[in-house]
């Protein structure tokens, strides 16, 4: 069993991250899953990021390390897109983290540090042709992020969409979804 603590995307908590979770779950292990909007949700990535500009500058933050101050730390840190910039930075900067999987999106590890901590273990995946992973740069600090330790792994799926992992939104791609859990699950089980 590993705990872990995932970080939703800008839509919010939504009934296709929980489903996510749910089988994140069903592996035997604990996940937490902290809302920073307290139940809502939004229809589109501009009105939650509407709503994230509307807590003030440094508030995802803030937020991020009140969610896991009660946490072990030997952890592993999650996150799906906006959740992806809290994952990181704690698994590069909060000392015990087992390891981090970053869904649909990916900073260069210099922007919490000196590079990613050693031990750590890392996947990241995204689709090549996502507007906000392939192509904004994203799929390129995976690839240096994953080159610079050694237990990283870069899975890029076909396809155009962003947030294809969440069965509740119309970009939802049920088996590039499928093989993300599996991929996970088979991480989990080697830490």
């Amino acid at each position: 069993m590993t705990e872990i603590v995932l970080f939703h995307h800008v839509q919010g908590l939504t009934q296709g991250v929980r489903r996510l979770v749910d089988e994140l779950r069903a592996g035997g292990h604990v996940v937490h899953t902290p809302d920073i909007f307290d139940g809502a949700t939004f229809a589109s990535i501009d009105e939650g990021f509407a709503a994230v500009r509307a807590r003030g500058e440094g508030a995802v933050g803030a937020w991020a390390d009140g969610a896991v101050s009660d946490l072990s730390d030997a952890i592993v840190y999650a996150g799906i897109s906006l959740g992806v910039m809290s994952a990181q930075r704690l698994a590069q900067t909060r000392p015990g983290a087992l390891g981090a999987v970053l869904l649909e999106a990916c900073v260069p590890a210099s922007e919490f540090g000196d590079g990613w901590p050693q031990g750590v273990a890392v996947q990241v995946h995204g689709m090549e042709m996502d507007p906000f992973f392939g192509l904004e740069g994203d799929v390129d600090a995976a690839r240096a992020l994953v080159a610079s330790t050694d237990d990283g792994e870069l899975f890029v799926y076909p396809g155009d969409v962003h947030l294809f992992t969440d069965s509740s939104l119309p970009s939802y791609d049920e088996a590039a979804a499928t093989l993300v859990v599996e991929r996970v699950l088979g991480l989990l089980a080697r830490l």
